[in-house]
Parts: structure tokens; sequence; C-alpha cells
């Protein structure tokens, strides 16, 4: 009737009456693929017979424990992922228009019943039934999709940045389909003494769980830039860290942080497991030599990152990123971009144009990128028109 040929519907019939029960189960009988029938004369007794596999409930609006609309609330509580049709007389027919606008898929008028349209009048219910749980999923989805982008844009960095001469860019794409945030993470502080911190991470793995610790680990280095911490200092903190959020010992985390002097013309960083980053100076384009510093975080304790001091000038541009840049594929094929391949990208556009040189990897890979991704571009001088 309402099942698959292999599969017999269960229908919960509430009804005192045990004629008109007898005239339902009857009528019912005559369908190709009869359904089981669980015939209950109450709502308490209904309870009490109640199985998972009801998929359609009809119901007595005169019963001995409840009446009217009174009924139906308490059986659409009972049954919410089921169907249901409410059974009247011919003197309660507006009873049953407003069953349905309380929430019943249908009603049937027991003098006009017979079996071929209490077949179709169950089939077309259920159908309905099935569309509504169908609509509601997908507001449920919209709203909680909306939320957490709402969430995640409210989680995503705001660089506290006075200009002063430099040009900053970042750009940040998540692996995940449909996700503002990943366990890649970046974040740039300017400290009351003109000093600039940049730090670019990524935490091991593609999920949420990795995307809340990437955002744990970035405001505790935010936190404790502003409160004046630097260094192995910052990173063992942020081991520890680590370590007390993550959910596996497995995970780990790369990043690089460094910090610009006042004056704009050195750097110190911490290259900590992750990809160098890239520096153009004076026009000469290559990557800061010295890297890694160290292993990733969350590895091996009571670790001493060594500090690689970069001498920049004047005119300069710095890149800092994770490896979902580096590790695109080229044509499609089983090599990856590389470090030099980023070198040569960058010696092809004349400098770090950054949207330029994210669409190219793109397109090199032949696809979006299946990494997160997160960059940051600080420049100085005439190597701040790369970036634009």
């Amino acid at each position: 009737m309402t099942a698959p040929p292999n599969e017999t519907l269960t229908v919960l019939l509430i009804e005192d009456d045990a004629g008109d029960a007898f005239l339902v189960e009857e009528l019912l009988a005559q369908a190709n693929n009869p359904p089981k029938i669980i015939w209950v004369r109450s709502l308490q007794e209904s309870r009490e017979r109640l199985t998972d596999d009801v998929q359609c409930v009809l119901v007595d609006l005169s019963l001995p424990d409840a009446t009217g609309l009174e009924a139906l609330e308490q059986v659409l509580a009972m049954v919410p992922d089921a169907a249901v049709l409410v059974l009247t007389g011919l003197n309660d027919a507006h009873v049953g228009v407003e069953a349905v606008a309380a929430g019943a898929q249908d009603f049937l008028v027991k003098q006009d019943v017979e079996a071929r349209l209490l077949a179709r009048a169950i089939r077309y219910a259920m159908e309905r039934k099935r569309a509504d749980l169908a609509q509601r999923r997908l507001v449920e989805a919209e709203l909680l999709t909306k939320e957490n982008s709402r969430l995640e844009r409210g989680l995503l960095p705001v660089p506290l940045l006075e200009q002063g001469g430099l040009e900053h860019q970042a750009r940040y794409l998540p692996g995940r389909r449909r996700a503002l945030l990943a366990g890649d993470f970046w974040d740039t502080v300017q400290s009351q003494d003109g000093a600039v911190h940049v730090v670019v991470g990524d935490v091991c793995g593609h999920g949420p769980d990795e995307a809340a610790l990437g955002v744990a680990l970035r405001i505790a280095w935010r936190a404790l830039v502003l409160a004046g911490h630097t260094g192995n200092e910052l990173l063992s903190v942020l081991d520890s860290v680590l370590r007390l959020e993550r959910k596996s010992a497995e995970i780990f985390t790369t990043l690089c942080i460094a910090t610009i002097d006042p004056a704009l013309s050195r750097a110190r960083m911490h290259v900590v497991g992750h990809p160098p980053p890239l520096l153009i100076r004076d026009g000469t384009i290559g990557v800061v030599p010295g890297t890694p510093s160290g292993p990733p975080l969350g590895i091996f304790k009571d670790v001493v990152w060594s500090e690689i001091e970069v001498t920049l000038g004047d005119d300069w541009s710095l890149l800092f990123y994770t490896d979902g840049l580096i590790e695109a594929t080229v044509g499609g094929g089983p090599d990856l971009l590389g470090t030099e391949g980023l070198l040569a990208l960058v010696h092809e556009h004349g400098g770090i144009h950054l949207d330029r040189l994210i669409e190219r990897v793109i397109e090199l890979n032949g696809d979006s990128l299946s990494d997160d991704l997160a960059t940051v571009l600080i420049s100085r001088g005439s190597s701040g028109n790369g970036g634009r």
C-alpha cells in the first residue's frame, strides 16, 4: 500500500469504538501490501503499545481519556516523526479542518471511508510528513550553518596594527567544504613599542576539533604577545596549551612566529617545524635562511628552539604561509609544488602578488586546494607594491 513490497507498514489505530476499528482493519486488509495494525482504545494504551516502527497513526478525537484537539496534541507529541490522520464523524468535519491546521496531515470522515480512499489518504499523509520533516531539517541545517558562520567570523583575527609604513595582507582558505575556520591560523599584533609580531600556524588534521584548537592557540599567542612574552618563553606556553587542549597525543602543531623591531629593519623568527617564510630584500627573492628552528609543538618536551636573526633593511617583503600553499599538486600529477616551485611562481610574477599567487597555485593544482591555507604578507618600501 504505502510501504515497499518487501516491507510492512505499521499503523497505530487509536479508536475506542470496536465497530469503527473493525471497519478500518477490514478496509486496510484489502490493500496489495496490508499493513500491520496496532489497535488501542485510548491514549494511555497507545503509549503502552507504541513501537519505534509506527509510521502512521489513525486517531479518533473522541477518546475516553482525551477529546478534540487536546487528543491530537498528545498524539503529535507522542509520535513527532509519524504521519497522523484524524478520524471524525459527519458532524465533526470542522474539527478535522482544525486538526490539520494544528499539525495533522489529513482527516477522514468515517461515514465516507472506503478501501481505496483510506489507502490513498494514508499514502499522501506519509508523503506530506516526509516533506515536512525534510523541510524542517533543511531549515534547521540552514540556521545552524548561519549560526556557525557568525561564530566562525567572530573567531577570525582582526590584526592590531598601526600601519606605520607597512603593507599588510592576509588570506585564509579552509580546506573543509562550507567551513570558515580550519586548523590553520594567523594573527598580527603591534605592541606599544612599535614592534610587529606575526604568527602563522597549522594544527595537524582537518576537522572542527582542529579548528577549535587553532583558535585556542591563536588567542593564547595574542594574549602572550600583549603581555610582553616572545621567543622560547612564548613557545613553551603554547606547547603547554596544545598538550592540554588537544584530543589526542598524536596532535601536533607547526608554526612560525616573528617579531619585527620598531625600526622595521630587522626581525627575529622561530620556525617551529614549519615551511620557511619567503623574503624579498632589495629585489632579491629567496627563503629565510637557517630554518627550521626546531621540531613542531606537541612532540618533544623541554625543547629549546633556535632564534633566527634576519636583516630586512628599508625595502622588503615577508610571506608567511602554511603548507597548503606548497603541497598543491602540479598539473594534477603526483609532484607537489614545494618551496622551490613557490619561489619560481614569485619570480614569474615579479614579486609577491598575493591573490594572483594563490590563484596560480589553485590553477596548477587543477582544483580547489584540499588542504587548509593561511598566508600573511608584510611589506615595507617598494616591495610592498607586489602584494597589491
